[in-house]
């Protein structure tokens, strides 16, 4: 087990990084609280003054088809190579797979203590998944938040096992609310971690603490080499509570993240870039801070877990304000929100790229939840 530890060294090269003056040139954008319909309904706020607003796509998401397999609490979506989903629910800690309309469970997570906002968090398939077999969890445990690896075994026909966990990195401190928890393989094949700031107001502008970052690390749980503070796993700093994390097709990287009563934010993610928690939300335009993409004043409207890019368009789940948001992306820049779906299904936790081109939505507090597929534009 690779406990969490403090790395020395890390606060010069830390204090370069915190001067970081670099805006991300951003979009405030308010969603629409209208009466349910599937159609879509934009902001009321417009793009950035000198840049043009982009235009609802042409061809709107449309729900394909709903299926109902007994989910309760689903958090995250990861695809086996065969197509097969699996999803992690996060107060039973059960791992289960859905194939062909059918759910499986695959087993449950020992040592994971669900409470509040924790459990059973984000899933992430290795890149090397055909020959290592390896499927990565992000939980909460008795006294932290951490990641473990387990193989994900054949068992008969149609079948699946989860093997014994391994705990590659732990230590990222948990609380009842924040506790952050989506992971994703980037396109470097390292392990990129969203993590909260876990109501501990300290630690998103520490490079030392794990609380309100973004991580980066090697598939064994090690800080990865060419991390900006050095022998530290840190990629960036000042987030409060991170929920989604996804790579355009130029391999830039974005996230969503919840902010307080105000201001939710997608974010472009720059290596060691300071995102302003607890200092500043949203794209106040402070200097050593970085601006957010794109803002939500009302958390009511938003809310945003989970994130995927398809093509030049990012898709967001939203919880409090139930929906599915898209977001144009313009090289480094974002165009303004529409909203698809208000509160028609409920809260949406998560949404990942099928290998069929589908766009899977994880509704949440349904009792039980369903699972959304979606045809997006391509």
């Amino acid at each position: 087990m690779t406990r969490a530890r403090r790395w020395s060294g890390a606060a010069c090269v830390a204090a370069a990084f915190l001067t970081l003056s670099l805006t991300v040139s951003a979009c405030n954008a308010q969603g629409n609280g209208g009466p349910p319909t599937g159609n879509a309904t934009s902001p009321a706020s417009t793009a950035t003054p000198g840049e043009s607003a982009a235009a609802t796509p042409a061809q709107p998401p449309r729900v394909a088809r709903k299926v109902d397999v007994g989910l309760e609490l689903p958090w995250s979506t990861v695809f086996l190579p065969d197509g097969t989903a699996v999803i992690s629910e996060r107060d039973s800690a059960l791992l289960k797979s859905v194939r062909d309309g059918q759910s499986r469970e695959i087993g449950q997570v020992p040592g994971v203590v669900p409470g509040g906002e924790g459990g059973l968090l984000g899933l992430a398939l290795s890149p090397d998944f055909s020959s290592d077999r390896y499927l990565y969890l992000y939980f909460t445990a008795q006294d932290d938040n951490r990641i473990a690896r387990l193989r994900l075994n054949e068992a008969g026909e149609q079948g699946l096992e989860a093997g014994t966990p391994e705990v590659i990195f732990s230590g990222i401190s948990k609380a009842s609310t924040h506790n952050g928890g989506r992971i994703r393989f980037g396109p470097d094949g390292l392990l990129y971690v969203g993590t909260g700031d876990s109501q501990r107001r300290d630690q998103p502008q520490d490079p030392n603490a794990l609380g309100g970052k973004i991580l980066r690390l090697t598939p064994e749980g090690r800080p990865a080499p060419g991390n900006p503070f050095g022998d530290n796993p840190v990629y960036s700093i000042g987030h409060r509570n991170v929920q989604g994390l996804a790579w355009d097709s130029e391999g830039r990287f974005w996230s969503s993240e919840f902010g307080p009563d105000v201001n939710d934010e997608l974010n472009l993610i720059v290596p060691g870039g300071n995102y302003g928690w607890p200092n500043v939300t949203g794209n106040p335009g402070r200097n050593g801070f970085i601006d957010a993409a794109v803002v939500w004043p009302s958390t009511a409207e938003s809310s945003p877990s989970g994130l995927e890019i398809i093509g030049s368009t990012a898709y967001l789940g939203a919880l409090r304000g139930q929906r599915v948001w898209s977001v144009p992306l313009m090289g480094d820049k974002a165009g303004d929100p529409v909203s698809y779906f208000t509160r028609e299904y409920g809260r949406i936790r998560d949404v990942s790229l099928a290998p069929d081109g589908t766009l899977w939505a994880l509704t949440n507090n349904q009792n039980p939840d369903s699972i959304l597929v979606l045809n997006v534009p391509r």
